[in-house]
Parts: structure tokens; C-alpha cells; sequence
């Protein structure tokens, strides 16, 4: 697998055009190392002969590998031995200078091994993380194409009960297979676009204004005024915000439905987070109001039903009871289930 990372600490050592380029400029690192021994031999004390050919060694290692930094060890202690170590300028061998190069030879070696390891680890490291990023990748692919062929089968399913509804006669259960049919295609959109396979929530707000809009859309009514009032930045986690878009949706679709039937008005969807969290949802139409004979308590129609079993889902309660300047109000309550 190739290295595509760009750090330059993970791209070493440096490869070059030719391998002989890392010898030569090896050697130019060595060079410049044996004209600064010369030029601090007045500032030095006596000793210390290897002193600046260490730096040589190390950078060696470091940008080119370990051939030559092997090398620019062993012209170093060349330098320092011909140079430096008394009687200078001869090669002279002793057992104070066959002491003197063991410790040159055994403290370069240290290094280059260090360099190497830490090489081979950053090289790991690198083929690690492009790994993994191909894994995220195709991760990601799979997600989006099985949230794609659910959303798609949902709709299949929706427009499947919506054909089977041209076979029933019975008026009740034309209704029954239109409302499943609905809820379905709805569910299937609301899926495609809010679950992302990182975990992270959409901002609630601006998918509850896209949410409302199309479900006063998709009734054909352009004189209800619908109006959204959130907190802006506010993500819930997906498993979450799917049967609380459920319960707006309903809401929604009840009020213009029942309340606003023949008649312009207006809906208000207003979502509040206390301090420790928890939500207070209330959706507000200035329509005809409750009918006769609906209990608070008691919803009785299969939305309303189904808006009360989510809400116990999430750990809250739902309620519908009529509202104080007139009209209907959609009440749901939840525990703390922000990020």
C-alpha cells in the first residue's frame, strides 16, 4: 500500500532520484561537521573529537536512511580520528584510541537504530491510518447504500399500499391503507435525511423547517403558515429525532387536517431545552379545535395512538388538549436526550 500521508516526519526517509545522492550530500553533512570542529577548537577543551559529527550522523539517518547515515559514521570517526585524536594527522592505533572509537562506534549505533525503529514505526503508522481510512470509506459506501435501498423499499412498500388501496371499496380501510401509506414514504424520507454513519445529529431546526414544509406541501395548501421556533444548533442523536419527527409530522398533519380543513391559519411548532436537557415540544393551530367528545387522556384515532406509543418510546408523554387562545395543542415532553 502506498504512503499518502503528507507529514513529513511519515514520508522519511527521503527518497531521492538516486541512491548515490544520499551519500553525497552524507558527506557534505560531514564535511560541514569537520569545518565546525575546526572552527571551535579554540572554544573547546581539550577532548571531544566527535563532538559535531554526531549531528552529522543523526541527520544523516534521519533524511536519508541507514546506509548512509552507516556512512557518514564511518567517515566521521575517520575525520575525528585523522584530525582531532592525538597525535593529529596520523593514524595512529593505541588503546586509548581503540577506547575512544568503540564509544563513537557504540554511541552512533544507538542512534541509528533509534531513527530506524522510529521509522519503521512512523511507516507502520502511516499504512495503518490509510488502512483505516479505506475502511471509513467503504464503510461510508455501505451505509449510504443500505439507507439508500431502505429508503427505496419504503417507498416501494408505500406506493404498493397506495395501489392496493384502488382495490378496496370499504371507505374506512381506504383511509387505513392511505395513512400507512404515508407514514411510510415519510419514514423513508426522514431516514434518507437525517442518518449519517458518522453518528452525528442534524441540526434540529433546520431539518424540522424542511420537515414542516413538505407536509404542508404535500397537503396542496399554500394558506397555512407554518412557523418553527428552535434553538439553533440543536442535534439529537438519529435513533431519537426519527419518532420525534414522527410526532411533528402527525401533529402537523392532524391540525391542518382537522383543524384548518376549509380555512387559512396558522401552526406554530415550537421546540424549548431546559438546563438539564430536556425537551418541550408544543405545536399550536389556531383552528376549529378539539371535537366533541376527544379526551385529553385518551387520543383515539390510530395517529394519535401512535404519537403517544413513540413518545413513551423516547421516554417522555404526549398529550393534545386545546389551546389557550383557541384551537388545538399537540404536548410532548422528553428527558434529556441532546448531545
Amino acid at each position: 500500500m502506498q504512503r499518502r500521508n503528507e507529514r513529513f516526519v511519515e514520508r522519511l526517509p527521503l527518497v531521492l532520484p538516486r541512491p548515490a545522492y544520499g551519500y553525497g550530500l552524507s558527506l557534505l553533512l560531514c564535511l560541514l561537521a569537520w569545518l565546525a570542529r575546526i572552527a571551535a577548537e579554540t572554544l573547546l577543551p581539550v577532548g571531544y573529537p566527535f563532538v559535531t559529527f554526531f549531528p552529522a550522523v543523526i541527520l544523516s539517518s534521519f533524511l536519508f536512511g541507514v546506509r548512509p547515515g552507516i556512512f557518514a559514521a564511518i567517515i566521521g570517526g575517520l575525520l575525528s580520528w585523522y584530525c582531532f585524536i592525538p597525535p593529529v594527522y596520523t593514524l595512529v592505533f593505541n588503546p586509548g584510541v581503540a577506547m575512544a572509537l568503540i564509544f563513537y562506534a557504540m554511541v552512533v549505533a544507538v542512534d541509528i537504530l533509534l531513527i530506524h525503529f522510529m521509522q519503521r514505526a512512523n511507516f507502520n503508522l502511516a499504512i495503518e491510518r490509510e488502512r483505516s481510512r479505506a475502511l471509513a470509506e467503504n464503510r461510508e459506501l455501505l451505509f449510504n447504500e443500505l439507507q439508500h435501498r431502505v429508503s427505496n423499499n419504503l417507498q416501494v412498500v408505500a406506493a404498493m399500499l397506495s395501489l392496493q388501496r384502488r382495490q378496496v371499496d370499504n371507505d374506512v380501510a381506504r383511509r387505513a391503507l392511505d395513512d400507512a401509506a404515508a407514514r411510510l414514504s415519510l419514514i423513508g424520507k426522514i431516514s434518507r435525511a437525517l442518518y449519517d454513519p458518522s453518528g452525528q445529529g442534524q441540526d434540529l431546526r433546520t431539518f424540522m423547517v424542511m420537515l414542516c414544509a413538505d407536509i404542508v406541501d404535500a397537503f396542496g395548501r399554500t394558506d397555512i403558515d407554518c412557523t418553527i421556533c428552535a434553538p439553533d444548533g440543536l442535534s439529537l442523536e438519529p435513533d431519537v429525532i426519527v419518532p420525534l419527527a414522527l410526532i411533528v409530522a402527525e401533529s402537523v398533519s392532524n391540525a391542518i387536517e382537522h383543524g384548518l380543513p376549509d380555512r387559512a391559519g396558522r401552526v406554530a411548532v415550537t421546540l424549548e431545552q431546559q438546563g438539564d436537557g430536556a425537551l418541550h415540544l408544543r405545536i399550536v393551530d389556531d383552528g376549529r379545535g378539539l371535537p366533541d367528545g376527544t379526551m385529553p387522556d385518551g387520543p383515539t384515532s390510530i395517529g394519535l395512538r401512535i404519537a403517544v406509543a413513540l413518545a413513551q418510546q423516547l421516554g417522555g408523554s404526549f398529550r393534545l388538549e386545546p389551546a389557550p387562545d383557541g384551537g388545538a395543542m399537540a404536548c410532548l415532553d422528553l428527558p434529556q436526550h441532546t448531545r
